[in-house]
């Protein structure tokens, strides 16, 4: 057990040091930063930039253990959450190889001391932490992208039937908003500029959203192009079709939160409601003397 702490304790001094003289070396940016950059994100936090370079060096050995299916769906994930914090491949797997390595000698401690709950707790934040932290980023993302789509193409139908041409529209609106939404406009755009189509452009953008209102703004836009639709008709309907969808997404989470809490209701008022009565009528009929 001396040995093990002795072991702790030299890892922990190790790590310092090697965290110290990483600080002041000039950082390697990942290859796919350019990414983070494109979509508005800013870098990462100290904290961050320190578990980066700690990691940094082992980040191709975890990327090549991960294989190319799995790099390719972390790198969706990745895109879908926005590039939080300027988080990136690399940076993944740096984080990957940290957090697992500090859970794996958590676990070693906790099993070490006979906690075995605690230490498979210290294995799950080891394989698990930067995951949570990409699935809450897509959670706040498309709840973001979601909120403003219907006001952005009551604004976008406006300015097309002043005479603008839908391109020209989409950037003048775009300029105007801020948030999750504008970035991935402004990578639309870019891409058609460099000349990609615009169908392959909004086909790539409902790619990186995991988004129903973004796949139904898409769908709806592709299928008006096809069928030579009034662009202006086709976002006001779009616009009406996602409030709806709100409207009719509000209704379904009232009529589950009522069968919730009427249970959270039966499990814990109910009895305690009735402990307190039996208490009240023992007291009440002299059962204790005060």
């Amino acid at each position: 057990m001396g040995l093990l702490y002795a072991f702790v304790i030299g890892l922990c001094v190790f790590g310092a040091l090697y965290g110290i003289r990483l600080s002041r070396a000039e950082a390697r940016l990942p290859e796919d930063l350019s990414v983070a950059l494109e979509v508005g994100s800013t870098r990462t936090g100290l904290g961050g930039s320190l578990i980066d370079r700690l990691g940094m060096r082992w980040a191709p050995l975890v990327l090549r253990l991960m294989g190319q299916r799995r790099v390719a769906a972390v790198r969706r994930r990745i895109d879908r959450a926005g590039n939080p914090g300027g988080l990136t491949v690399d940076r993944y797997a740096a984080r990957r190889f940290v957090y697992g390595f500090l859970g794996a000698l958590g676990a070693l401690v906790m099993l070490d001391k006979g906690q075995p709950v605690l230490a498979v707790l210290m294995l799950a934040f080891g394989l698990f932490w930067v995951e949570v932290g990409i699935w809450a980023a897509i959670r706040e993302r498309r709840a973001a992208i979601e909120r403003t789509l219907p006001d952005f193409l009551d604004v976008l139908a406006v300015v097309v039937s002043a005479g603008l041409g839908f391109r020209q529209a989409l950037d003048r609106v775009a300029e105007r908003y801020e948030g999750p939404w504008s970035d991935e406009l402004r990578i639309t755009l870019r891409q058609m500029d460099m000349g990609v189509s615009r169908r392959e452009a909004f086909a790539e953008l409902r790619r990186r959203n995991d988004s129903e209102q973004v796949a139904m703004f898409v769908n709806a836009l592709q299928q008006g192009e096809e069928l030579g639709a009034p662009i202006v008709d086709t976002l006001i309907t779009i616009a009406n079709d996602m409030r709806r969808t709100d409207a009719q997404n509000a209704r379904r989470k009232a009529a589950k939160a009522v069968p919730k809490a009427t249970s959270l209701v039966a499990m814990l008022m109910v009895p305690a409601t009735i402990v307190l009565i039996g208490a009240g009528m023992f007291l009440g009929a002299g059962g204790i003397s005060i």
